[in-house]
């Protein structure tokens, strides 16, 4: 069994879930802070990939990135490489896809914590940069890593904007989804049965971690 596209999915959603994390609890912390109407408007933007259709993203990214478009053909100048077509090609598709999980996730809870335990380290004199990283992340750390993991899963199982941008070839951007298609459209349904099996493995796993982070965000909150 050629385990190429179990490797090529973990290292692509491995590598968009890193990228995403410290995006979307960027995004989520800055836009917390900005006017009402504009937090509406870049809240719109930034949550549109989760409701678009994959092929509608895969197709945009396409438009952007493609050899012949005005990124794509700037970028393939500059560094002589091809933005789509790749194994990395995916990590676009999937960083897309999967922010706005992180994103808002991200966002409910830094809604949610308790800005008084900001206001008292500053009347101690303590400095934003160390309120944000030893008070506000501990405290939202329930919630950003159920983000993750989210985004994380999402990445892993994405198909439609990976196979528009990334296509579908063997030992080269093949990935878990993308495989059980090919040997779906090529009549090999044992083959197809067993990918199906692992990503729902995988998947299950993934849950329990969500529940067990729930878990224990529930415990923290009773104590």
């Amino acid at each position: 069994m050629d385990w190429y596209p179990l490797y090529n999915s973990l290292r692509i959603a491995a590598i968009s879930t890193v990228v995403i994390f410290f995006a979307g609890i960027a995004a989520a912390y800055y836009i917390a802070k900005i006017p009402r109407l504009l937090k509406g408007v870049l809240d719109v933007i930034l949550t549109l990939p989760l409701v678009l259709p994959p092929t509608v993203v895969g197709y945009l990214l396409l438009r952007l990135l493609g050899p012949k478009r005005v990124v794509g053909a700037w970028l393939y100048q500059i560094f002589g490489t091809k933005m789509v077509m790749t194994w990395w090609s995916a990590i676009f598709a999937t960083v897309v896809v999967a922010f706005p999980l992180m994103y808002r996730t991200a966002r409910g809870a830094f809604e949610a914590f308790d800005e008084t335990l900001a206001y008292s380290g500053r009347t101690l004199g303590l400095s934003n940069s160390w309120i944000f990283w030893r008070i506000r992340l501990p405290v939202c750390r329930q919630g950003l890593t159920a983000g993750a993991v989210l985004a994380f899963a999402r990445a892993l199982g994405e198909y439609g904007a990976t196979s528009m941008i990334a296509s579908y070839t063997p030992r080269k951007t093949a990935t878990i989804s993308t495989t059980v298609y090919q040997l779906w459209r090529t009549n090999e349904d044992a083959k197809a049965m067993e990918w199906v099996l692992i990503n729902i493995a995988i998947s299950a796993v993934v849950l329990l971690c969500i529940n067990m982070l729930e878990k224990q965000e529930r415990q923290w909150v009773r104590q």
